[in-house]
């Protein structure tokens, strides 16, 4: 259903349903998780790539499951919604930079699977976003929490109100992707990124994560003396003293 493997330092999760579209199911929704907190464990991976098998990156909630969502008790429901809240959470708190490569449709809660990742490369003829659940009736509540932070109000109501499916020249333009490339250089491009990443500082980028999550909500005053103290901790930390006799060895020659 969900599949980790590993190319260098990079750790790829593929989910893997393409029959199903990789539609999320609470099976999936638990083996993604499994599969993140598996990455995000192994001091060998650095970098994590997102992606899904077949012709779409992700089309939202399986219709088998669905179906069952209409006869579950509320406690039932609200334990998935637990479930999709953490993986979601997982997703956007990991310590490790995430991409999620959207080759074909990501709809409904794949776009939310791709929103909370830190960077969405999209490819330019076939990648489709958008969050559909109003038109069935739903909500899509959880990812909201994290839209409001990638988007403008404006742009995020107007997705999540109107159900329209953008382009990724269109998601680019708005915020929701970082960069469209073409279909067949996605790839490369991902990969690419990913292997540049995983050789960057892994506590800076860590660190930087945290910053973006916990900078939200705060005043200037609370968040100038939170970021003191991470810049006097960034100071101490083996990949800052390294980088530093690095870049002065590299003057002296």
């Amino acid at each position: 259903m969900v599949q980790l493997q590993r190319t260098g330092a990079v750790g790829i999760i593929l989910m893997n349903r393409p029959e199903k579209r990789n539609a999320l199911s609470p099976e999936m929704v638990q083996s993604l998780q499994s599969s993140f907190e598996q990455a995000a464990a192994d001091p060998g991976i650095r970098s994590i790539v997102l992606r899904g098998n077949g012709p779409a990156f992700c089309a939202g909630a399986d219709l088998a499951y669905l179906q069952k969502m209409a006869t579950n008790s509320s406690m039932e429901n609200l334990a998935d919604s637990f479930g999709l809240m953490t993986l979601m959470r997982t997703i956007s708190e990991c310590p490790k930079p995430v991409i999620a490569m959207v080759h074909g449709p990501a709809i409904a809660g794949g776009c939310g699977l791709a929103t909370v990742c830190d960077f969405v490369i999209a490819g330019t003829g076939k990648a489709r976003f958008g969050y559909s659940e109003v038109a069935i009736g739903f909500v899509p509540a959880i990812v909201m929490v994290f839209l409001l932070r990638r988007l403008s109000d404006t742009q995020a109501r107007r997705l999540v109100l109107s159900a329209e499916i953008i382009q990724a020249d269109e998601a680019v333009r708005i915020g929701l992707a970082t960069r469209h490339v073409a279909d067949d250089d996605l790839e490369s491009e991902v990969m690419h990124l990913a292997e540049h990443l995983a050789g960057l500082s892994a506590d800076s980028i860590a660190l930087s994560k945290q910053m973006f999550t916990a900078l939200h909500g705060m005043s200037i005053d609370a968040g100038l003396s939170y970021a003191a103290t991470v810049n006097a901790f960034a100071r101490s930390t083996q990949d800052c003293q390294n980088g530093i006799a690095n870049f002065l060895n590299k003057q002296k020659t």
